[in-house]
């Protein structure tokens, strides 16, 4: 691992979640003299990568930043096939869609489909949600044992009170999650908020992303006629990809 590059993603790690950080916060979170992490913060200010509040003496992400993860965004070809489908299974089912791709740890959203009504709401691209937390996350991890391992190495943090942490309790649940081919939580990882969710897979077999409707909990569980639309939108997804059989197979760890 080269240093430098390692403080420079770990900085840019402290400021993620709109966080704002001086020197000296960023120094003593990184263990590292002021005048170390003063030259990393100058380096990724001049590509943009880090900004400085006006009038202040803090710092947050960079604009650079968005540029980049729009790129990475239009390079994922299992969001470009998807969003015509999640738009659909969207008016469908009058509720918000979700596609989610394993992030070390977590469930990133690549794509969100709005709520189709005039309802208040924020678009969610980008967000992470941890894994053992969400259906997304539930169904990557039934189907990907290498997945399971990076998850797992480190202890579950609870985000309500109905967060699952217990990884026992919830290995228990992946047997009936391959069986059935989608994944369920309710409530934990937001209050009032419950969600499905159905594999994605790609030419090999392989899963490579996940589906989600999400729903008020006082929807909750979802309906059969949800589940079928839901289910039948990402196996057009992975045949899309080039998935000859859905749901995908268990990818066992690699080497």
């Amino acid at each position: 691992m080269i240093q430098a590059i390692d403080r420079a993603a770990k900085v840019l790690e402290l400021l993620q979640g709109a966080r704002h950080l001086g020197i000296t916060d960023l120094a003593l979170a990184l263990d590292l003299p002021p005048s170390t992490v003063h030259g990393i913060v100058k380096s990724l200010r001049e590509h943009g990568l880090v900004a400085k509040e006006r009038g202040g003496q803090r710092y947050m992400l960079g604009p650079t930043l968005l540029r980049l993860s729009n790129v990475y965004l239009d390079t994922l070809d299992v969001r470009a096939r998807a969003m015509r489908w999640t738009q659909d299974l969207a008016r469908r089912t009058g509720l918000s869609v979700r596609l989610g791709a394993p992030h070390f740890a977590d469930v990133l959203v690549i794509h969100h489909s709005l709520r189709p009504d005039d309802s208040q709401q924020m678009l969610e691209t980008g967000v992470a949600i941890p894994a053992h937390a969400s259906a997304m996350g539930k169904v990557l991890l039934a189907y990907d044992v290498g997945f399971q391992q990076t998850v797992f190495e480190r202890p579950l943090r609870s985000l309500t009170g109905d967060t699952i942490t217990d990884v026992a309790r919830l290995t228990l649940e992946f047997p009936a999650i391959t069986e059935r081919g989608s994944a369920s939580e309710t409530d934990e990882a937001v209050l009032g908020e419950s969600s499905v969710a159905a594999p994605v897979a790609d030419a090999r077999g392989d899963i490579v992303a996940a589906l989600a409707v999400v729903l008020p909990t006082s929807q909750a569980p979802a309906s059969d006629d949800v589940l079928g639309a839901l289910r039948e939108t990402a196996r057009n997804i992975s045949r899309e990809l080039g998935a000859a059989v859905w749901p995908p197979r268990v990818a066992p760890a690699e080497d």
